[in-house]
C-alpha cells in the first residue's frame, strides 16, 4: 500500500508545506489538510497501519519522529517536542505508545 492509495498526493503536499520548518507541525491542521480528518474510522486505521512500522500495533516514540516521512520520503523528521506533543495528544492510557484506536480517535478528534 502507498499513502497515496488512499490520500491525494496534493492534498499530502499542502499539509507537509505547512509544516515544513521545526516546531509548526500542528496535528489537527495536518489531519484536516491531508485528507485525514475526512475519512473513514477504518481507512484511518489502514493508515495506521501504514505508519506502523514494525507492526505491533503499536506507534512509539521512534515511530512518531518519522511520521512525516511516512507521507513522503522527503519530509523532516519531528523534533522531539513535537512527538513529544504528538504522543500525549493520543496516548489516553498513558502506556507511552499510541494504539489504532488512540490514533483513530485523535484524527477524528
Amino acid at each position: 500500500m502507498s499513502i497515496t492509495d488512499v490520500l491525494s498526493a496534493d492534498d499530502i503536499a499542502a499539509a507537509l508545506q505547512e509544516c515544513q520548518d521545526p516546531d509548526t507541525f500542528e496535528p489537527q491542521k495536518f489531519f484536516q489538510t491531508s485528507g485525514l480528518a475526512k475519512m473513514s474510522a477504518s481507512q484511518v486505521k489502514d493508515v495506521f497501519r501504514f505508519i506502523d512500522d514494525d507492526q505491533s500495533g503499536y506507534l512509539d516514540e521512534e515511530e512518531l519522529k518519522f511520521f512525516l516521512q511516512k507521507f513522503e520520503s522527503g519530509a523532516r523528521e519531528l523534533t522531539e517536542s513535537e512527538t513529544k506533543s504528538l504522543m500525549a495528544a493520543a496516548d489516553n492510557d498513558g502506556d507511552g505508545k499510541i494504539g489504532a484506536d488512540e490514533f483513530q480517535e485523535m484524527v477524528h478528534s
